[in-house]
């Protein structure tokens, strides 16, 4: 078997795989950064890591790392045992989820999930002309039409509209002639007829 630094010769490498997994301060972070950008062998190395480590962020954050308060208090202890200054985990950073196609017409940006609960938040985008399979629904659904017009059944929705529907009720038609966006908190359990 291989290991990590027969693949990339550079002595570099081990803080390129820290930076990939951004395990580094924001200090060491620059430096890397500044050093990738000169070395080819670390340039496909973190290119080969990207989709891996992308592949992270769908993972529950527990599963990939301690909590930050657990974080900040190993490093205090660490700094106290050694001397050193602590070296506290960065604020975590936000990034902007990217629209995924559902169905044929149908995009959505997932901004929250519950998986307790079985719910997720998102925006939902359809194309003009779109429909939603009919379905029914497994919890409280809630649609906050952003822009465009919406058809639930035989109702009408406008930019600034709600629609609530209760478990158990169903939708038989979900269409927009005109394309539009949403705010949809639904069940990832509902279930498609």
């Amino acid at each position: 078997m291989n290991s990590a630094m027969d693949r990339n010769p550079c002595g570099q490498a081990e803080l390129v795989y820290a930076y990939a997994v951004q395990a580094l301060p924001s200090s060491e972070a620059r430096a890397v950064e500044a050093h990738v950008s000169s070395c080819a062998h670390c340039q496909r190395e973190l290119q080969a890591l990207r989709p891996i480590v992308d592949s992270f962020a769908s993972w529950p954050t527990d599963v990939l790392r301690p909590p930050a308060w657990l974080q900040g208090r190993l490093a205090r202890r660490i700094a106290a045992e050694t001397g050193a200054k602590p070296v506290l985990p960065p604020a975590p950073q936000w990034r902007e989820p990217e629209w995924e196609e559902a169905a044929p017409g149908i995009s959505c940006k997932l901004l929250a999930t519950d998986t307790e609960k079985h719910m997720v938040s998102m925006l939902v985008r359809l194309a003009p002309g779109a429909s939603y399979p009919p379905h029914t629904h497994a919890a409280v659904e809630e649609l906050h039409l952003l822009e465009g017009e919406l058809w639930i059944n035989e109702r009408k929705l406008h930019p600034g509209d709600y629609n609530r529907a209760e478990p158990g009720t169903g939708d038989s038609r979900v269409w927009s002639e005109t394309g539009c966006t949403c705010v949809l908190i639904t069940s990832a359990k509902d279930v498609l007829l």
